[in-house]
């Protein structure tokens, strides 16, 4: 199976300093990049400098709150951004949780798999310049009176001719009824704090569910999925590096939700580590970060990322293959922009 390397771009940190650099991990033979929109600055306007900068490479979204835009305004930004980038977008969405969409948007956060359907419905409608005639559960274009609007609205197309009327769509997925609709009507399905070897316990069912319902005019399903990386002999540099991912697990499993509403927990529930997802979680929001991280398991650490020598990276990147995975967005590890180059250009020669 063909497996494509990517690399994911930090929001935090001096951004152009980053993009300035990135012409050298295009050559390095990264394939596509990808930006994520929590609640810092806004993933699109980014995506479109990059464009900019790049000539080859996939520019994809990771991830556009779908609470936070219209399903039009995403399926018109998503339209824009393939124009200027001569077709190199990809269209990523998800829910986000709670935490965000109502703390910081201030946007009801419900119906997540719903909204994600007329999300995709709608932008392939908005896509092949169709009408905004649209009668959903969620969304009614346009909006009448009946559903609190003037009534004067008029369904409309868009103006401008998008470079493709089917713009691939990603779906950020972790819950079964998630991963199954990705694996229905999503290009590609993104789950998070993936481990390869424990694929089909996690989302076996969901996906099978969703590939017996999928359009046979879509491709096969991509998993896309993100994975640190530092390939080096140095023990030191191999712990700082596993560090690094101990702490962003316990971040995930910990502390991005509550007691009882924590959908990465649920994850590494999934995954049988049900007693250390409650140790993790329990220590994390006592406010006792690193003693959380520390609790975090070897193996999960080892099975998530590509740390260690190049023969132990190859093994683990087989592993990702074998599993399905048809994007790694690897996360360079190493100190300085040099290596961050060098262990990209081993990747994209292991992954062939």
């Amino acid at each position: 199976m063909t497996l494509k390397l990517g690399m994911p771009i930090n929001y935090a940190g001096d951004f152009r300093e980053t993009i300035n650099n990135l012409v050298d991990f295009e050559k390095a033979g990264v394939a596509r990049i990808s930006v994520p929109e929590a609640y810092s600055f806004d993933a699109v306007s980014q995506l479109g400098y990059i464009a900019a900068k790049t000539e080859k490479m996939e520019l994809q979204t990771g991830i556009l709150p779908m609470f936070s835009r219209t399903p039009t305004n995403l399926a018109m930004t998503a339209a824009g951004m393939d124009y200027i980038s001569g077709g190199r977008f990809i269209l990523g969405i998800g829910a986000s949780g709670p935490q965000v969409i109502e703390g910081f948007h201030g946007v009801k956060y419900d119906y997540p798999v719903g909204r994600a359907r007329e999300h995709a419905d709608i932008a392939r409608k908005i896509w092949r310049r169709e009408k905004s005639d649209y009668q959903g559960e969620y969304y009614t274009l346009p909006l009448t009176k009946e559903d609190g609007g003037t009534g004067l609205g008029k369904p409309l197309k868009i103006i401008n001719h998008p470079v493709r009327d089917r713009i691939p769509m990603l779906l950020a997925a972790i819950g079964p009824k998630n991963t199954e609709l990705a694996a229905e009507m999503f290009e590609e399905f993104q789950p998070f704090l993936f481990h390869p070897e424990y694929v089909d316990l996690a989302f076996g069912e969901p996906l099978a569910a969703g590939k017996a319902k999928r359009d046979p005019s879509l491709p096969d399903l991509g998993i896309v999925v993100g994975a640190s990386a530092r390939i080096s002999e140095d023990a030191d540099e191999i712990e700082r590096a596993m560090q690094h991912v101990r702490n962003h697990a316990a971040l995930y499993i910990g502390g991005m939700g509550a007691r009882g509403k924590n959908f990465y927990n649920t994850l590494a529930v999934r995954y049988g580590y049900a007693d250390a997802a409650k140790e993790i979680q329990d220590l994390y929001l006592d406010g006792k970060k690193a003693e959380a991280a520390a609790a975090v398991p070897d193996d999960l650490v080892r099975a998530m990322s590509l740390i260690g020598p190049k023969s132990l990276v190859t093994e683990r990147v087989e592993a990702f293959r074998n599993a399905g995975v048809t994007v790694v967005l690897a996360g360079p590890l190493a100190p300085t922009h040099a290596e961050r180059v060098s262990d990209m250009e081993q990747l994209a020669e292991i992954f062939g």
